[in-house]
């Protein structure tokens, strides 16, 4: 008899031999807001970090978001940041409501203890090694060791990009927050390393998706089919 999927565990069908993935339309829709707030945070963030940089660079104006500088320049007097504080407040409560929707429904439907646990660092460094040497099994839907620690790790991450950004929003009236980061400075270098963090993580989960497009398909319409397979080896 064909397994019922709840979240995005494998489901494989005796009859067919086929690995189905189904996400819930709940995970899909925050999955695809946390993805649309956290773009928009990088964008305005690097258009707010270029007017005032913690390090001996700033980033390409084409990849910031908040307009034209030399308009807002002509019309404000302002290189944008403005505009882009605007965006990044608004991106901030879209993903502060997205990940707390996320969060809960994961663990409400036992999605995180299911898929994502056990994991410790004898597996990880089994997974890992495997994948190294292309010679990892995996299934459709199903986290290996790796999967499962960027996984925890991006979750982390958006938790203390979130607090960090609230430290260096209210500096007087989150003082404590302020104090365990350092101060407003100590905030902005954390800001700065865990959106460095989430940014690599989207570059390696796009690429896995290119790899993997079936993960594509099931997170936006719900389901996805594959044969079985191996890593090769």
């Amino acid at each position: 008899m064909t397994k019922v999927s709840t979240a995005s565990a494998p489901e494989v069908s005796a009859a067919s031999d086929l690995e189905v993935q189904t996400h819930p339309i709940a995970a899909r829709i925050t999955h695809w807001l946390m993805a649309l707030a956290i773009l928009t945070l990088i964008g305005s963030g690097w258009r707010i970090y270029n007017a005032s940089p913690i390090f001996d660079f700033r980033f390409p104006e084409a990849f910031t978001l908040g307009g034209d500088v030399e308009d807002s320049l002509a019309l404000h007097n302002d290189p944008g940041v403005a505009s882009a504080i605007a965006w990044h407040f608004a991106a901030m409560w879209l993903l502060a409501l997205s990940y707390l929707g996320f969060v809960l429904w994961n663990t409400i439907t036992g999605h995180f203890w299911r898929d994502f646990l056990p994991v410790g660092p004898v597996s990880f460094w089994r997974d890992f090694t495997a994948a190294a040497r292309f010679k990892l099994d995996h299934r459709l839907g199903e986290y290996n060791a790796v999967q499962r620690v960027f996984y925890w790790g991006v979750l982390g991450a958006v938790a203390m990009m979130l607090l960090s950004g609230i430290a260096i929003w209210k500096p007087v009236q989150t003082y404590p927050l302020e104090t365990l980061f350092g101060g407003f400075q100590g905030a902005r270098i954390v800001h700065f390393v865990f959106m460095s963090a989430i940014a690599l993580f989207i570059v390696i989960h796009v690429a896995l998706v290119i790899l993997v497009p079936k993960t594509f398909v099931a997170m936006t319409l719900g389901r996805a089919t594959a044969k079985p397979h191996k890593g090769g080896g």
